[in-house]
């Protein structure tokens, strides 16, 4: 077996191991196989009606731009048109990314000139990361775009501009923090013509269809998951939200920062400490052609901070970051160096040892997410498919589990999936109270926390059943209550 092929297979090997914690985890805890997120349901509802030909739709025949990943819930759609809609294939699509993301970074590494063994060390240590472990069971868009950066790398090492400005570009599909990376591959060679030429086109052609069909179905260049999240930056103040200068331009940069920070400290205790001599290391290896993406590292922060801020790196498990691990593993695989010497060695070996001291704690995170998800969303799901009408119309604030297994037409008052509500919920709980009024859906399942005005009126909604979390790890309040709604006028 040639050494490529054993490294290869060392690196599947670590990914099983990690993953299979991370399973037997959530058997443990959770009972059941699920999702840690409510928001991966949304995927799969999307996805499954892309395979029944339905369209880029959640209520049939409304196309609407609800995704922020697009490109993982056409990966799923093409999926289930294979397999079937079902929560195995989406989690397999996740599996198989992360592996390959894995596989793709070693090459990358070598390719920037790391010696084998470092490059072997970051594939396996980016594996052992809790973020990717969860990334890959989450049915989440991470894995894939981890995968689509990790490539990007590679093209780049290796001095081939279009595969480089095409997976770039892609990965934004993925996950749109990526394109901080998208300049910074562009900028990291001379800026003759063509490359320029190759990047532009590029991304006019791969990310512009996207922007095209979120102005035909939002009327803004952004999915409604964005326009409805967003709490300010330039996109915030686009859309024309105010804050104060120092909340914009201090506050919020360094409270993300500092979160930043944290979160690599959950995914590895040793990387904060790393970073800074990864991004050193770029620069004293590779120049400008190695160096300018790794800055990538240090401008995530403040790029989420200025442009589009809604939670900050670390929120949900790093889910806004993890597609930037391949590029620290790259980093890091170059301070070890090209050489192979005892120290380098040993350096390898105690990151590895100590991987497993956060991959534990984090198998148990996921596995909880996974029962809260199960036990409350999932289970209404079922219970509204069994127990209300075919015909009846849902308002919700959590429009993913409910939805898919329910497959009633649904309002969603957060916005993600009913854009026209946006403007009635920066009026807050009075604007959404009057959007109700007017489309006056029959049930309405909601968490009371987050309607308080709303919930007490009970003229107007009627509690039918309810749903409360003993132990709430990650849904956005301790108990969901399904209504029916009385009377429409509000």
């Amino acid at each position: 077996m040639s050494s490529t092929r054993r490294h290869d297979l060392v690196v599947v090997v670590a990914a099983a191991l990690a993953l299979a914690g991370f399973v037997l985890t959530e058997r443990r805890i959770a009972g059941a196989p699920g999702f840690p997120l409510d928001d991966s349901w949304i995927h799969l509802h999307f996805a499954r009606n892309l395979a029944e030909g339905l369209g880029f739709v959640y209520n049939p025949g409304r196309p609407v731009a609800g995704s922020t990943a697009p490109l993982w819930t056409l990966l799923l759609g093409l999926g289930f048109a294979v397999a079937g809609s079902s929560a195995v294939v989406a989690k397999t699509i996740g599996v198989a990314a992360t592996i390959a993301a894995a596989l793709v970074t070693r090459r990358a590494a070598l390719a920037a000139g790391a010696s084998a063994p470092a490059a072997l060390a970051a594939a396996v240590g980016l594996t052992w990361t809790g973020a990717m472990a969860w990334g890959a069971l989450s049915g989440m868009e991470v894995s894939l775009a981890a995968l689509l950066v990790a490539a990007a790398l590679l093209a780049h090492a290796r001095a081939r501009t279009a595969p480089t400005a095409i997976f770039a570009a892609l990965a934004v599909l993925a996950r749109p923090e990526a394109i901080v990376l998208l300049p910074l591959l562009a900028l990291a060679r001379p800026l003759a013509g063509r490359r320029v030429g190759v990047f532009v086109l590029s991304t006019l052609l791969i990310v512009g269809p996207a922007v095209a069909f979120n102005v035909a179905t939002t009327g803004t260049p952004v999915p409604a998951t964005a326009s409805a999240k967003v709490e300010g930056g330039l996109l915030g103040f686009l859309a024309g939200a105010q804050e104060p200068l120092t909340r914009l331009l201090v506050e919020r940069p360094w409270q993300f920062v500092r979160e930043w920070v944290t979160w690599l400290a959950t995914t590895h205790w040793l990387l904060p400490l790393a970073l800074g001599p990864g991004v050193v290391a770029a620069w004293t290896r590779g120049r400008r052609a190695l160096g300018m993406p790794a800055l990538a590292l240090l401008l995530h922060p403040l790029a989420m901070a200025l442009l589009a801020p809604y939670r900050g790196p670390g929120f949900q498990e790093g889910r806004y970051s993890i597609h930037l691990l391949p590029l620290a593993f790259v980093s890091l695989a170059l301070v070890v160096g090209p050489g192979a010497g005892r120290i380098r060695h040993a350096v390898l070996v105690v990151w590895l040892v100590l991987a497993p001291f956060t991959l534990a704690p984090a198998a148990v995170r996921y596995a909880w997410a996974v029962q809260n998800i199960n036990a409350m969303q999932v289970h209404l799901g079922h219970w509204v498919d069994e127990r209300l009408p075919r015909t009846a119309r849902l308002a919700l604030n959590d429009v993913g589990a409910i939805a898919y297994f329910s497959r009633r037409e649904v309002i969603d008052l957060m916005g993600l999936v009913t854009p026209e509500i946006i403007p009635y919920r920066r009026q807050g709980e009075a604007g959404v109270m009057r959007y109700l009024g007017e489309r006056c859906p029959e049930y309405v399942v909601v968490f009371p926390a987050w309607f308080p005005v709303l919930t007490a009126r009970r003229d107007v909604l009627e509690p039918i059943y309810r749903v409360r979390l003993p132990r709430n790890e990650v849904a956005g309040a301790d108990e969901m209550v399904v209504y029916r709604m009385a009377r429409c006028a509000l």
